[in-house]
């Protein structure tokens, strides 16, 4: 199965500004705890990891667990205070992994 993502983030910016990024990532999450119409064991799939990086410092990152829904939404805000790239990072436990970038441009206030 391949990631796909839909991310909406600004692409300017006064500083000082509190910006939020929206991102919806298509993943089924399967928990390793269903079993089919066989009776068999679903095998476990899930992201693991997502992060965010902003003006290449660290913004967010999160372990994610088997509770998370499928296609998981993920809201969050920053305060915007240099231009520079915004790097979205999903990683999962079959070795898969998704990196969506944007720039966001930061006017003086």
């Amino acid at each position: 199965m391949t990631l796909s993502a839909r991310v909406r983030l600004p692409q300017q910016a006064r500083s000082g500004e509190v910006v939020e990024i929206r991102t919806l990532v298509s993943h089924p999450m399967e928990t390793g705890f269903r079993v089919d119409s066989f009776g068999r064991r679903i095998p476990r799939r899930i992201l693991t990891r997502f992060s965010c990086r902003y003006a290449e410092r660290l913004i967010i990152d999160m372990e994610l667990r088997p509770g998370i829904s499928a296609n998981p939404y993920l809201a969050f805000r920053f305060v915007a205070d240099r231009s520079g790239e915004i790097e979205l990072r999903w990683q999962g436990d079959q070795g898969e992994e998704l990196v969506e970038r944007g720039h966001l441009e930061v006017t003086p206030a």
